[in-house]
């Protein structure tokens, strides 16, 4: 059983009826902004994210920090690989003292004492203002475009990641692949009726054969440069073959069946700064013993071949 926060206090998630994950909105939603009369300014140095190296939300964050040269701007606290009965544990061999920043052992206490009558899940990606102990964001897609946009004036480099000319691309692609896709494949692996996982998986491989043919066509997803979008996607194939095939039931296919996706991903990877964001053995090690209501011994399989396997793991991971 899960855990979320109601009234500040940590409960059991409710049970739905049809045997459909659902995924809880995020309630944190505010925006940094490159005016200094801002609510959450652009400043560097003021902002803290708690992420997890497992989850493909926050890997599409953390490649938005390598692509914008942000690392030394926004400080981060990783999680441990394998989660509690109460949600995320904090890794405490790397935890780095931060002004502003309590070592706390669970996620949910950053959630508790920010907003001690919230009510939601205990997500990563977070983003904390360390000033004033507020969360601005809990919605990946809201922290890529702030990180993408923000900061321009405050040490970021790099390309604009979600250029205006391309916004409408951008949108329909987004809707391509975040519904069936990223969020499918837990969709498919977190069903607990028949119906549910096979109205997921039809969905999900609907979706990739659509993106296959996109991408004969396209280096990227929008075109002939990476985008934010490339980013979302990349994350969630690198944990496709390695994680997802076995554990959420997602075997129709693998990525390396498809000749286009397989070279994309391959492409991504091999771009500056990107193999380093990847940690498998601390991706497999995720899901594999967190999620015990699908592998109750926590047995992680041998897994296939994968061009990520040897790559050691990044500085600051568990």
């Amino acid at each position: 059983m899960s855990r979320m926060l109601i009234n500040g206090i940590l409960r059991d998630k409710p049970v739905t009826a049809d045997g459909q994950f659902q995924r809880m909105p995020s309630a944190f939603r505010s925006w940094i902004e490159a005016s200094p009369g801002a609510a959450f300014p652009a400043v560097s140095g003021r902002y803290h994210l708690y992420l997890s190296k497992a989850c493909p939300w926050c890997h599409s964050v953390d490649l938005m920090l390598t692509f914008k040269g942000l690392r030394d701007a926004v400080s981060i606290t990783w999680m441990d690989p394998v989660m509690s009965e109460d949600g995320w544990v904090i890794d405490q061999p790397g935890f780095e003292e931060t002004a502003g920043v309590p070592r706390d052992r669970y996620l949910y206490e950053v959630y508790q004492r920010a907003a001690p009558d919230f009510t939601g899940p205990i997500t990563v990606p977070l983003l904390l203002d360390k000033q004033s102990g507020r969360i601005v964001s809990t919605e990946s897609a809201s922290i890529l475009q702030m990180l993408n946009t923000a900061f321009a004036g405050a040490g970021a480099t790099g390309p604009d990641l979600y250029p205006g000319a391309l916004s409408d691309e951008i949108s329909r692609l987004t809707a391509m692949i975040h519904a069936p896709v990223c969020n499918g494949v837990y969709r498919a692996g977190f069903a607990t009726a028949q119906p549910a996982y096979d109205e997921a998986v039809t969905r999900l491989f609907a979706a990739l054969d659509e993106i296959e043919a996109v991408l004969e066509q396209r280096r990227y997803l929008a075109g002939e440069e990476i985008t934010g979008i490339d980013l979302k996607l990349f994350a969630t194939l690198v944990r496709f073959d390695p994680v997802y095939v076995t554990h959420f039931k997602t075997d129709r296919k693998r990525i390396a069946d498809y000749a286009a996706l397989s070279r994309y991903l391959c492409d991504i990877g091999g771009l500056p700064g990107v193999r380093e964001t990847i940690d498998l053995p601390h991706i497999r090690a995720h899901y594999f013993q967190s999620h015990r209501h699908i592998n109750p011994a926590g047995i992680i399989s041998i897994g296939p071949d994968s061009p990520f396997a040897e790559m050691p793991a990044p500085q600051g991971a568990a």
